[in-house]
C-alpha cells in the first residue's frame, strides 16, 4: 500500500476548507507572476531615458510606466493577502482538526501510559507539532507556489533581452542550488529531529521541574533538584551549537553565490563588452542586474521552505507517535463487581516487556478491608495500585474486582467503582465546587457542601472570598498542598466510589494539614474498600492488612504489631522510621 504524503495527511484535516488551501496556491503563483510585471516598465523607463538621452524632456511615457509599475505592484499584493487569507483560514481549522483529534485520542488511552510519556512532551506535540502543521499550510505552501511561479516567470525575462546575461544570472543560481540541497537533504532531516528530540527532552523536563518545586522546598534540596534539567539544557546547547558550526562554510557559500549575481553580470558584462558598448546592451545589463535580486530571494524562500517540510515531517511523525499508542481493549460482555473486593491471581507486569516490575503477586483484599502497600521506593507499589485501577494490563495473571477482571468491566463503570487520591492532587483553574463536582457532575451544592465538611474543608471554605465559588488560581488564591489533598479527598468523597486508592497522599502535607487529611480519609474509608500507599508508616499502623512490597513481590504480609514483632523488613523500616521521626523532632526543638 503506498503511503500517503504529509501534504495528503494534512488536507485529510481540512474538511470543506480542503478547497481554500488550493486557491491559496493559485493566488500564490499569480501573485509572483503579476510581480514581476514592474520589472518589464521599468526596463521600458530606462530604455526610454537611454533613447531620449540627453534631451529627457522627450521621455513623455516615464509617469505612465512608473503608475503602471507601481499598479501591477500594488495588485500583486492583494492578490497575494487574498491567497494568505484563504491559506490561513484552512491552516487554522486543519492545526485545530489536529489538536481535537490528538486529545480525544489522548483521553481514550490508559492513564498510565499517557503519564508515563511525559506530560511536558505531550503538551509540546499537541501544541507545537500541530502550530508547526499551521505555519506551513499558511505562509510556506502558498510561497512555495509563489517560488515555483517566478522562475518561470524569471526565465522568459532572463533570455527575452539578452541570452549571454541570462545564462550567466542562472549559474550562481545553481551553484547555490546544489549547495541548499547538501545542505536540505536526508542528513539535514535526520538533523532536525534530533533537534526536536533535545527540545522534546527539554521541554518535558521544564514541566516536571516546577512540578517538583514543592518537593525541592520540602525536602531543602539545591543544585541536585535540578540536574536533570540542566544536563537537557547543556545537551541542547551543545547540539546547537556544533550544527551551527557544521552549517558556517556551506551557508557562508550559499550566501555568496546567490549574492554574488551582480559581480557575474559585471565580469561578463566586461568581457562582452570588449569590442565596445552598445546602447541596447547597457540598457540589458541594467535591467538584469535590478531584477537578478529577486533570484537570491526565491532561493532563500525554497531553502527555508525545505527546512519547513523537514519540521512538518517530524511534527507529524511526533504526533503519529501519540496516535499510534493503543487504548486498552474493552470486551463486549462487559460484567458488573459484585462487591468491593480486590483480588490479584500471579500477576507479572513490566514497563518495556522485558524487566519484570511485578512478580507473581497474588492477594485477596475483601470488601471493607483498609490495606496499606509499603516498601522501599521502586519496589512495586504505585504499580500495583495502576494495575488495580486499570492504568495498564499485566503480561499475565488476573486483576479482579468484585470477582469481575477487571479487563470485563466497562471502562466508565470501572472509573465510577474507583477513586483516587494522588500524593500530587491536581485542582484545574475552576471554584472549588466546579473542583469537587468532577467526582459527580450532577451533584447539587448541598452535596457538595456535605462532601467538604466530611473532608475537613471547612476552614477552607472560610477563608475563601466567595467561598465555595472562589476560582483558584487567580487573583493570588492558591491553597497549600494539603488544603488540596483535602478538597481531592472531598471529589473521592462525592464520587462515592466502593474502591478508594490513597497513593502517598499525605507527603506534602505540614503536621496540622496532616492531622485534618488523616480525619478526612478516616471518613473516606468508612465502608470502602481502601488501599494506601505509603511511606510515612505511622499512617498504616491502624490497617487491617499491611503488605510489604520489595522488589516486585510481597516479601511479608500481616497487622503492623505481627510485622514489627517478627524478624524482617518491615520491622528494619519501623525502627529507621522511628529512628528519624525522633531525630526530626529533637533538630526541631532545637532550633
Amino acid at each position: 500500500m503506498k503511503k500517503q504524503s504529509n501534504l495528503s495527511r494534512l488536507l485529510g484535516y481540512a474538511g470543506r476548507h480542503k478547497i481554500l488551501t488550493y486557491l491559496s496556491w493559485v493566488f500564490s503563483a499569480v501573485s509572483a507572476l503579476v510581480a514581476l510585471v514592474p520589472f518589464w516598465y521599468i526596463w521600458r523607463i530606462l530604455d526610454e531615458v537611454l533613447r531620449v538621452a540627453p534631451d529627457f524632456g522627450n521621455a513623455v511615457h516615464i509617469m505612465h510606466y512608473g503608475w503602471m509599475a507601481v499598479l501591477f505592484a500594488v495588485v500583486s499584493v492583494l492578490i497575494y493577502i487574498a491567497g494568505l487569507m484563504c491559506s490561513h483560514i484552512a491552516a487554522f481549522r486543519i492545526a485545530t482538526n489536529i489538536r481535537i483529534d490528538t486529545m480525544q485520542h489522548i483521553t481514550r488511552l490508559p492513564l498510565g501510559l499517557a503519564e508515563s510519556f511525559g506530560s511536558g512532551r505531550l503538551r509540546k506535540i499537541v501544541n507545537e507539532s500541530s502550530a508547526a502543521t499551521e505555519t506551513y499550510l499558511a505562509h510556506q505552501l502558498p510561497d512555495k507556489a509563489g517560488a515555483i511561479a517566478t522562475p518561470c516567470g524569471l526565465l522568459f525575462l532572463l533570455f527575452v533581452f539578452d541570452w549571454r546575461l541570462g545564462i550567466l544570472s542562472l549559474v550562481p543560481v545553481a551553484l547555490g542550488f546544489l549547495i541548499m540541497m547538501a545542505m536540505t537533504g536526508k542528513r539535514m532531516a535526520q538533523k532536525m529531529k534530533e533537534y526536536q528530540n533535545a527540545l522534546d527532552l527539554m521541554s518535558n523536563e521544564a514541566v516536571e521541574y516546577v512540578r517538583g518545586v514543592p518537593v525541592v522546598k520540602t525536602f531543602g534540596q539545591t543544585v541536585f533538584s535540578f540536574k536533570k534539567f540542566k544536563a537537557s539544557i547543556d545537551n541542547y546547547e551543545k547540539w546547537v551549537i556544533a550544527y551551527t558550526k557544521e552549517l558556517r562554510l556551506p551557508m557562508m557559500f550559499y550566501t555568496t553565490a546567490t549574492n554574488g549575481v551582480f559581480a557575474l553580470l559585471v565580469a561578463g558584462a566586461l568581457i562582452f563588452t570588449r569590442s565596445g558598448v552598445t546602447g541596447e546592451f547597457l540598457l540589458n545589463l541594467i535591467f538584469y542586474i535590478i531584477i537578478t535580486p529577486v533570484i537570491s530571494l526565491t532561493l532563500t524562500k525554497i531553502m527555508f521552505m525545505s527546512e519547513n517540510g523537514m519540521i512538518v515531517a517530524d511534527a507529524l511523525e511526533r504526533i503519529d507517535s501519540v496516535l499510534s499508542l493503543k487504548p486498552l481493549p474493552e470486551t463486549d460482555r462487559t460484567q458488573h463487581p459484585k462487591d468491593a473486593s480486590v483480588e490479584l491471581s500471579d500477576v507479572h507486569f513490566s514497563y518495556d516487556g522485558k524487566n519484570e516490575v511485578i512478580r507473581g503477586i497474588s492477594m485477596r483484599i475483601e470488601p471493607g478491608q483498609t490495606v496499606a502497600f509499603v516498601g522501599p521506593s521502586g519496589g512495586g507499589k504505585s504499580t500495583l495500585a495502576n494495575l488495580i485501577s486499570r492504568f495498564f494490563d499485566p503480561q499475565s495473571g488476573s486483576v479482579k474486582i468484585g470477582g469481575v477482571d477487571v479487563k470485563n468491566i466497562a471502562k466508565n463503570e470501572l472509573m465510577d467503582t474507583i477513586s483516587f487520591v494522588f500524593q500530587n492532587s491536581r485542582l484545574i483553574k475552576a471554584s472549588i465546587l466546579d473542583n469537587v463536582r468532577m467526582g459527580k457532575p450532577d451533584a447539587s451544592e448541598r452535596e457538595v457542601m456535605r462532601a467538604l465538611n466530611a473532608a475537613q474543608c471547612t476552614d477552607i471554605i472560610e477563608k475563601l472570598p466567595q467561598g465555595i465559588h472562589t476560582i483558584i488560581g487567580t487573583k493570588g488564591v492558591y491553597l497549600s498542598g494539603g488544603e488540596q489533598q483535602r478538597i481531592a479527598v472531598a471529589r473521592a468523597l462525592l464520587k462515592n466510589a466502593p474502591v478508594v486508592i490513597l497513593d502517598e497522599a499525605t507527603a506534602f502535607a505540614d503536621p496540622d494539614n496532616e492531622s485534618r487529611v488523616q480525619a478526612a480519609f478516616t471518613e473516606l474509608a468508612k465502608g470502602r474498600t481502601v488501599i494506601m500507599i505509603a511511606h510515612r508508616l505511622s499512617t498504616v499502623i491502624n490497617a487491617d492488612k499491611i503488605y510489604v512490597i520489595n522488589n516486585g513481590k510481597i516479601e511479608q504480609c500481616g497487622k503492623h504489631k505481627e510485622l514489627c514483632a517478627s524478624d524482617g523488613l518491615f520491622s528494619k523500616m519501623w525502627k529507621d522510621y522511628q529512628t528519624s521521626s525522633k531525630w526530626k523532632v529533637e533538630k526541631e526543638a532545637q532550633v
